[in-house]
């Protein structure tokens, strides 16, 4: 049976450096075991896989492995899950998308997380980020009083419904929180501007007029 035995060496794109695939043994018909770590031996990730395209594509996924251990992971776990969160100034999503399995690739070093709920006091952390580890952040916010009453409805609609939306430049929450006819954002009425912020993509701003017991949708 044909063996072969490899060590790769992949010059990562950015920073001093370098990331290898270690004990890289392949045995055809068998499939092929690879375990890759940084430089510095933290972070490790095994791969077996078989057949040739198996083969080929966990070569071709090495420098994203590589790219990982470059980086450190923000989770959080925040009471309410709708609070949006912001690293350094930049809207990441609801902060319940990385309570379970998502977590948010951060660049290592100490950041500001903005935590924002209309509903809720601001929360304002410094997290320290370590590559190849994740950090966990359990917050529960204090709720502001409510508003009071007349109300007009607005709704929002974006094909992504993470999209941030701002009312006169004040974060409200996310468009899926307002796209349907049972969920909408009550504002008191007046003229206002609203901003959809699309995680990519062009922003959509629009000025409304709101008024009592009516429905205003921007999309």
């Amino acid at each position: 049976m044909m063996q072969a035995e490899a060590r790769l060496m992949l010059q990562r794109r950015e920073g001093p450096r370098d990331c290898g695939l270690t004990d890289q043994r392949a045995t055809i018909g068998e499939g092929i075991l690879i375990t890759a770590a940084d430089a510095d031996g933290k972070f490790v990730h095994t791969m077996k896989v078989g057949g040739i395209m198996r083969i080929l594509e966990a070569i071709i996924l090495a420098p994203l492995v590589c790219l990982a251990a470059d980086t450190g992971r923000l989770k959080t776990e925040v009471e309410p899950g709708r609070a949006g969160v912001f690293i350094d100034g930049k809207y990441v999503g609801p902060a319940a998308n990385f309570k379970i399995a998502r977590t948010y690739e951060v660049a290592p070093g100490d950041h500001e997380v903005r935590l924002a709920d209309p509903r809720y006091q601001e929360i304002v952390k410094t997290v320290t980020i370590t590559a190849g580890k994740k950090t966990v952040l359990k917050e529960t916010m204090m709720a502001l009083p409510p508003a009071k009453p007349p109300f007009g409805r607005l709704r929002t609609e974006n094909p992504d419904h993470f999209a941030a939306v701002y009312v006169n430049d004040r974060f409200m929450g996310h468009v899926d929180e307002f796209s349907n006819f049972a969920q909408a954002l009550l504002l008191n009425p007046g003229t206002y501007e609203v901003k959809i912020v699309p995680l990519s993509g062009s922003p959509v701003t629009r000025s409304v007029t709101i008024e009592a017991d009516k429905t205003v949708l921007v999309k």
